[in-house]
């Protein structure tokens, strides 16, 4: 079974960048596609970013041009670089597969996006 553990998150100002890392235990988390879900409080989780085993990606529109997703299949990591942030990417930022499987969720990094 897929265990991830997701890191990077933290308070920054309106227009800051952040990295968040999902690291994967197993070798399994090479063939996989990935992605980086988000859920915002009172909103359902959304993933806003994904990315296949050949590194074809694709994102939410409320992300493109901001966000970009990349993995290190020999590191078993999978990357979130957040620019231009906003308030209303202030979420819980989650990493899974796609689609996602339901045992592997973690808990999460919190991003924070206030002045």
């Amino acid at each position: 079974q897929v265990q991830l553990v997701e890191s990077g998150g933290g308070l920054v100002q309106p227009g800051g960048s952040l990295r968040l890392s999902c690291t994967a235990s197993g070798k399994i988390f090479s063939i996989l596609p990935l992605g980086w879900y988000r859920q915002a409080p009172g909103k359902q989780r959304e993933r806003v970013a994904g990315i296949t085993v050949s590194g074809s990606t694709n994102y939410v529109d409320s992300v493109k041009g901001r966000f970009t997703i990349s993995r290190d299949n020999a590191k078993n990591t999978l990357y979130l670089q957040m620019n231009s942030l906003t308030p209303e990417d202030t979420a819980v930022y989650y990493c899974n597969t796609m689609p996602p499987n339901y045992n592997a969720w973690g808990q999460g990094t919190q991003v924070t996006v206030s002045s």
